[in-house]
């Protein structure tokens, strides 16, 4: 067997949008949280789902609450309103 799932399970993340807008690399943030900077990859393209505490670190560390930065569905698109005049 695979390590992924057959049902869906998927988090969906943020952490590649905090980074940009704050400056971060993920070498940066990975070194922050203890992690390679490998994993902070797989968490960004989904590859990878954190522990809690991880996932909480990732929210503490960019001063937000945890449901800013994960979710299990999708994020709206940003620049797109949900009410078009």
């Amino acid at each position: 067997m695979t390590g992924k799932s057959t049902t869906n399970e998927t988090i969906y993340n943020r952490i590649a949008m905090l980074r940009v807008e704050r400056g971060v690399s993920r070498r940066q943030l990975a070194e922050a949280l203890g992690v390679h900077y490998q994993t902070i990859g797989y968490l960004e393209r989904g590859e990878y789902s954190p522990s809690l505490f991880l996932a909480l670190r990732i929210a503490e560390y960019f001063g937000v609450a945890v449901e800013v930065v994960f979710s299990t569905s999708p994020f709206p698109r940003l620049g797109h309103s949900e009410q078009s005049a």
